[in-house]
This record gives C-alpha cells, structure tokens and sequence, in this order.
C-alpha cells in the first residue's frame, strides 16, 4: 500500500458499490477501507476535552484538558493552539488520524446539556478559540472536526427540534465562529448538527453546506453527519454531507445508494464528489504519519502532559469575588474543605466528553498538597442523581472494583460459553461499543462478583437501572430484580429502564457480597433497546445519610477552621450531553449548606465546579468565589495553586452569569415546543442583552479579577481601508506579576438603520505585566469584521458609514476608555 493515494486514478477505479461502502463509517470510529485498490481505514476519535479513542467500555487512558468553557475563560490564543498541539499528540497515542473537535456551539441562555463543550456566548471569542485549537490539532497533520455545524444549542429533541433563527443572527451569532475558525485555520473537516435550521435538517441543508460553507465560503474540507445524524439519501448527497456516521450505515445502505444511482436520483458526478473528500481525507491522513489499524496507547501519561494541563487549568480558573483579600489563603491558616464536590472529581460533563483520564486530582488533595496538616473535610451533602458507583465501593480479591466474567448464555443456562474475563474498576458501564470475535451480534450476558465492606453501622441504599436485564444478588439472595417487571424511562442518551432502588442495614465492618448478572440490550423485556450495540448498566450503592447529619458535621468542621474552602457545583449527571438542565440552582442541599457554613465561619471560599453558570443566591454572604469549570485532570491542583496564589488567576468569563434564570434573554423560548425552538431573543445573546435592557448580570461576560491590579490608558485608534489598530497601555499597579485581558469592543454608529447591539467583543489580547511595569498593547481587527451587521434583505453584510466607537478595558461592564474611527462609504461584501 502505498502511503501516497492517487485519488483521481482510484475515482477512475472504484465500483458503485465501492464508492457506496466509503460514503460511511465502517464502524463507531472507521472509514471503510477499499482493500483492492489500496484505500484503508483511517480512525476517527471524540476530543471535545482529550482523545479518548475508540472505546467508551474498558477505554485506554487518557489526558483529560479543561472544558470549552474553561478554554474559552483564558482567552489566551497562544495557549489553545499549544492545548491543540497535545491532542494531537494524544491522538497519534490512541491511532486516531482525525480529532473530533472542537465543539462550536453558541450558549443561548445557561440551561444547555452541553454547553460546557463550547467556547462562549460570544462568536468573536468562540471562533478564535476554535481557530486556535485547529490549529495546533493540524500542525502536525492530524485533521480537526470543527462541530456542530449549527444551532446545536441545546438538546431537548434535539434530532428532531427545529432550530427557527432569523437570518441576521445566523450570521452574526451562530455561524460567525464558525467562519472565524475557517477563516484562520482552515480545519479539514465539520460535523453537521443533529438539528433543523429553519425548517430543513442541517445535515441536508444545500443553503447552508453547499451555498455558504463550499462557494460562499470556499472551503473544501469533508462533511460528516453527527452519529445517527443523517435523515435522508438524496437531500444530504445533494445537499453537500460527505460522510455518514457511525456504520454500517443505517440510511446509506449499499444497495439503496445504488438503486438511487441506477435510478438517477442521485447524479453519479455527485457522488464522485463526496467521495472524492473521503479520499482526500484518507491521503492527508497518510501523510500524518500515524499507522492505520494503530494500538492505543497511555503512554503520553508523562510529567510534560501533566504540567500542560495544569497549566491551562490554572489559566482558566476565575477568580469571581475576593473581598478583603481573603485569597490568596496562607498556608499557616487551619482550612478545612467542605461540599460534595471536594473529594469528588468533577473533570468533564457527561456524554462524549466523557473518558477514562489518565488521573483525576480532586480539590481537597490540591489543597492537602499545600499544607503539612491533615485537611479537615466534609461532604456536607451529596448531589448524586443515582447514588454511587459501586464497583468504586467494592473489592474483589484484594483490589478495588469487581470480576467480570462474559458469556454467550444467560446465568440460567447449564452450560455457558466464557468469551471473556477481566477486573473492573465501575459497575457504571456504557457497553455499546462491546464487541468480541466470538459474539455474532449484540447478544451476551455479564456476571459480576465483588465484596462491600460496611464502614459504619447504618441503612445503605442500592440502585439499579439498565438498558438491557439487571439481577443483583446480596449473599445470594436476589435483592433487586430490574428484569422480570421493567418500565422504560429517558435517559441521557435515549432510554433506560425506570429501575429500583432498595435499602439494607449494615453493621459496621459487615462484607456483603454481591452478584450481578446483566443481560445486554437485546434482552430488554420493556420495548426495543434504542441504542447501538450491548446497553448499559448502572448499579450503584451509597450509606443513606439524613441531610441534616452531614450539614451538622460541615458545621462542626467549619467552626474549627480558620477559613474554609467550600467545593459546590454540578458534575456529569448534571451537565451532560442528551439533556437540557431544568434550573440553574445548585443540585441538592448546596445552598443551605453555604448558609450554614456561614453561620459559624465567615471566612469562606466557594469554588464552583460547573460548566455553565449556576445561581449563587449567597453570593453577598461569601467574601471569596471562584469559578473552577469542568477543569481537567489537573484541576484540584490547579484550584489549588489558584487558591494559595502560586498562580495569580488571569481567568475571565466566557459567558454571563445571571442573577436568576428568569434573566437571561433565553429564558422563555430555550426548550422544544412541538419540535420548535425559536430563537426570539435574535442577536441579542449573552451581555448584548443584558447591555440593551440594561439589566446587570451577576457577573458579566469578561470578569475576572487578580490579586494584582491594572490600569489602563492611552488608548488610541487607527483604521487602515483594511484594518482597525487600537493600542492600549497595561500597568501593572501592584507588587506581583499579573496577567491582563484586555477586551476591544466596538459600538455602532447612532444612524444604524437596524437594531444593534450597544457594543460587541471585536478582538481581545492576554499579556503578562511585571510589577510596576507597563505593556503596551496593540490589536488588530479587520475593519470589514469590526464595522458590519449582516443585511438580511440583501443577504449580504453591510458595512454602514458613519462614526464608530472603539471601548477597551477588561470585562464587558468595566470602565472602558472610549476612542472613534469614521467611515465614510458603506460597502457590502460576502465570504470571507
């Protein structure tokens, strides 16, 4: 096989049915490999926060970087392209020629399933960011997946839900990043959204894959639908969708491809056309250097990585609020740590952000690592949706987890066919993508032993639910039957059985053993399993604790300390692709926990690990907040470095944070009304809202403090006929070094002839300032980029004349300094 692929000789070549097989995945994660004519398989891998390759079940490690969100919160371009430089690194690890990522989506309001994965509420800063992990993904030749091309906003039906957008804030808001990223990094490929725009699914729309992103556009990369994605044959080859993903394909079937070829429904000039961009894919992934059929590995889990992600970790931690200076906190002081989210984890959301990570550094082992103390801790309240994993709880000859033993028959058979045996960590176990060269289908069945060692006398509570049969045995008596009786209910990613929960009491030092015998997805007696491959099972456990005790024992340990970091959030069953979150109120008792802890201790730090932004009905009460994200691997030690000021916080935010839900310009239009979402609040998203009606947020889009401080002057503006220049000094007003962001904003002339927003992020630079040191600044801006709206009756953007005002400063509701340019001829003008 040739590493160089010849790919006008091969169109020449194929067969229609070979061009057929390659207009699909062969599997979850493969091209269709042509074998007689030298084309192989190349491998694709989700990478929103790290590369996980090709399994979720028994996945191979790997680096797990902070979330869009956090990404987004540096607002440090050179450090994205050096995030996308170790994805590709990681890529090569596991195989995978093609990244799937970054995710582009814009952040309507906060309730978004996955908006955790994007960069911002704001396009500017979404689509440089975008452009900036491309780039350092393609440096090295591994292709990027720019997704999910568009309105992709939120998940409530969302394969179905129409996406209703005018076109002035398609433009302006939803496929501006879109453009950016294109723009300046020119990625090899973009996946289509789930969704309709406007009535057609994106995944078939020639207005918006054909007529903007090939000839408005010019760009050439291949199109690959979402899993499952794809709702037609003709209108996607028509419309421009060169690849159907996953396979085997469940609409491009060969021989209905074929017949709709034969039958000149489909142009075969068409088809060469999308099958020329897989072949163009394949021979750019070639040249990568990575082996087709590659192993995965875990062998980039090295100290570089680690710093890495510590480092961009640490980058994007905000520091919100910080009265009296109680941050940075001093090492001498007793701290204790308290909340459910400090020795949990919270590294990524749910869904295909989610992976196995090489390690996970939670809060309290950062902070414990400053201290030569032992760290008091609390949970204070739990805010688990289904109770704990209890493989996590568990042993199984001596080690942490529990015996998996895989057959081909069911428990009640005499004889059993062993296919597989292996240790597990989790009895939270996604199987879809189980396969094995003795199974010929979906069909087999998994029994699992383990022990439970009771720490303390008291009920401990047991759950199941399943997309397949769950039996779960306590000292071989059958203690929850999730088989016999099943009601179906939604989950995440489609359904599940309702399940059961049950409790048992437990004498200190008790060991029950327990059996679970699982039968995949076909054995589901509820319905028809909605998913590809083997299901999933969930059995969890938790000791059952009355809120009141674990607040009475947060209470007891804040009274002690001298200060204390109080870890809340959300975490993956909160925020997770496959759904939309109801409220923005922290789940569980977290909020009468920051109430109470105040009430013996005033000294509190409240760190919040989410995605997106919660409501902080406290927030007058606590002197210090912190914003930690979806973080990574590295977060508890990046908080920590945060919170004892090795590193000062250079964070801003990436989207506003409302006073309450009812606030922000979603709030009555962000769900699917009969398969309809209209976006009624137009471009007028995040601050441009809240700046119009001027309502303030809780923290506005931008904020971010330092335990430095900063000034800014002498701001002057200059415009090319291309280019707008503003240059701004930074001083640096305290003793320690500082990094700054500052933030160009631009308002439109009073004679606009349409609505506009008061002012909108243009351009934006992070520099590093030595104590009592000045920077100056400059940032440069395309004029046409900084001057237009888009003109939705002449479909074209439209640069007005008249006078401009250019504000700097370092949030959107900062002081800003105020400088004009003046154009004196409008233009309109296409492309990019």
């Amino acid at each position: 096989m040739t590493s160089e692929l010849d790919v006008d000789e091969i169109l020449h070549r194929l067969t229609l049915k070979e061009m057929a097989t390659l207009l699909s995945l062969s599997d979850f994660w493969h091209t269709a490999e042509v074998p007689r004519l030298g084309i192989p398989a190349i491998r694709l891998s989700d990478g929103p926060n790290g590369v996980r390759g090709t399994k979720f079940f028994r996945g191979v490690p790997a680096a797990c970087l902070t979330s869009g969100t956090g990404m987004g919160a540096t607002f440090n371009t050179d450090l994205l392209v050096e995030a996308g430089e170790l994805m590709a690194e990681e890529a090569r690890h596991k195989g995978a020629h093609v990244v799937l990522g970054p995710t582009c989506n814009m952040q309507r309001g906060p309730l978004g399933g996955r908006g955790f994965e994007s960069f911002s509420e704001d396009p500017v800063l979404s689509g440089m960011a975008a452009a900036s992990v491309i780039q350092g993904i393609q440096k090295s030749g591994i292709a990027a997946t720019i997704k999910h091309f568009v309105c992709n906003d939120l998940e409530d039906e969302r394969r179905s839900v129409n996406s209703i957008v005018s076109e002035r804030a398609l433009r302006e808001i939803y496929l501006l990043p879109f453009q950016l990223a294109i723009k300046h990094a020119n990625p090899r490929c973009l996946m289509t959204a789930y969704n309709k725009v406007n009535g057609e699914h994106a995944s078939q729309s020639k207005g918006l894959l054909t007529d903007v992103l090939r000839e408005e556009w010019g760009w050439d990369g291949l199109v690959m639908s979402d899993w499952f994605g794809v709702y037609s044959v003709k209108a996607a080859i028509d419309a421009g969708l060169d690849l159907e993903c996953p396979g085997p394909p469940v609409v491009r079937k060969i021989d209905t491809l074929v017949h709709e070829v034969s039958s000149r429904e489909v142009a075969i000039t068409v088809v060469h056309d999308r099958v020329r961009r897989v072949l163009e894919l394949v021979k750019h992934a070639l040249k990568s250097g990575v082996p087709v059929d590659g192993k995965e590995d875990a062998e980039n889990n090295t100290a570089e990585t680690a710093a890495f992600a510590r480092r961009l970790a640490s980058e994007a931690v905000v520091l919100l609020k910080n009265e009296g200076k109680l941050l940075p906190l001093k090492p001498a002081a007793k701290i204790a740590v308290v909340g459910p989210n400090a020795k949990f984890a919270r590294i990524f959301g749910g869904g295909s952000a989610s992976m196995t990570p090489y390690y996970a550094v939670d809060i309290y082992s950062g902070v414990q690592s400053k201290v030569d103390y032992a760290v008091p801790y609390a949970l204070g309240c739990s805010i688990e949706k289904n109770l704990l994993d209890l493989g996590k709880l568990s042993v199984y000859d001596g080690k942490q987890g529990v015996r998996c033993r895989i057959y081909k028959e069911p428990a009640d058979c005499p004889q059993r066919t062993l296919i597989d045996e292996f240790h597990l960590d989790s009895t939270k176990l996604s199987l879809f993508d189980y396969k094995n060269a003795q199974l010929e289908g979906n069909l087999f069945f998994m029994d699992f032993e383990g022990e439970l060692h009771a720490e303390e006398a008291c009920e401990y509570e047991f759950g199941v639910c399943c997309l397949g049969t769950t039996l779960l045995f306590l000292n071989d008596e059958l203690f929850i039957d999730d088989k016999t009786h099943q009601k179906l209910r939604k989950g995440g990613m489609g359904v599940c059985t309702v399940g059961d929960v049950r409790a048992r009491h437990l004498e200190k030092g008790e060991v029950v053993r327990f059996r679970i015998e699982f039968g995949s997805a076909p054995t589901l007696r509820a319905g028809d399993a909605d998913a590809d491959g083997g299901g999933f099972m969930h059995v969890t456990a938790m000791k059952k604790e009355r809120e009141d005790d674990l607040i009475a024992r947060a209470r007891e340990v804040a009274a002690a300390a001298d200060c204390v970091v109080l870890c809340l959030g959300t975490s993956p069953d909160w925020e997770s692709e496959g759904f939309d979150r109801t409220t923005m109120d922290l789940p569980g008792a977290q909020d009468r926990l920051v109430e109470e802890v105040l009430s013996v201790n005033r000294n509190v730090v409240a760190v919040n690990l989410s995605g997106t932004p919660v409501a902080m009905p406290w927030i007058d009460q606590v002197p210090a907040v912190v914003q930690g994200w979806f973080n990574g691997m590295e977060s508890g030690n990046a908080i920590a470095d945060v919170l004892f000021g090795d590193v000062n916080p250079s964070g801003k935010l990436s989207l506003s944070f409302p006073r309450r839900l009812e606030d922000n310009p979603a709030f009555l239009t962000f769900r699917s009304n009969k398969g309809e979402v209209v976006y009624g609040e137009d471009v007028f998203v995040g601050y441009r809202y809240y700046d119009k009606v001027g309502r303030p947020p809780l923290f506005a889009f931008g904020h971010g403090l330092s335990y430095t401080s900063f000034g800014l002057q002498n701001l002057a503006v200059s415009i090319t006929q291309t280019t707008l220049v503003a240059t701004v000094d930074v001083t640096n007003q305290g003793d320690i070094p500082g990094k700054e962001v500052v933030q160009l904003y631009v308002s439109p002339p009073e004679t606009s002839e349409v609505e506009r927003p008061k002012k909108e992020l243009k351009g934006f630079r992070k520099v590093l300032v030595q104590p009592h040191a000045t920077e100056t600044v400059s940032i440069e801006v395309p004029l046409r980029y900084a001057s237009s709206y888009f003109d939705a009756e002449r479909h074209q953007w439209s640069v007005e004349k008249g006078e401009y005002m250019v504000l700097v400063g370092n949030s959107s509701a900062s002081p800003l300094l105020s400088a004009k340019y003046e154009l004196t001829k409008a233009e309109f003008w296409t492309g990019l």
